[in-house]
């Protein structure tokens, strides 16, 4: 009966319905209701970073620094850093990491 009931009401909807019946209850929220609550996004809660691959919404460090928050920036791309890991790291020329970029190696 509860499982016929519960497939014709989505989570909140159901959370609605219930609590007005005098039972408290609540809706699991999963990630996509998290990040698309209009609230967290007002609160600070959920920051939005920009990457080349495009926008990425994900919550806040919930630690402030003089009442912001901490800023984010986006991971590097694949290959990113290759020339300055190879030269500096590996002491090798840019005509070295050129050649191993021509025979398809990096």
């Amino acid at each position: 009966m509860i499982t016929e009931w519960t497939r014709r009401h989505d989570k909140h909807e159901a959370m609605r319905l219930v609590g007005a019946a005098g039972v408290p209850a609540g809706a699991v929220l999963d990630t996509g209701d998290l990040l698309a609550e209009p609230s967290f996004a007002e609160r600070g809660i959920i920051q939005t970073m920009q990457h080349l691959n495009g926008e990425l919404r994900m919550p806040t460090f919930p630690v402030r620094f003089d009442g912001a928050p901490a800023p984010v920036k986006p991971s590097p791309l694949l290959g990113e850093h290759t020339a300055e890991v190879f030269g500096e790291w590996l002491d090798m020329s840019a005509g070295d990491v050129a050649t191993l970029r021509d025979e398809g190696v990096v």
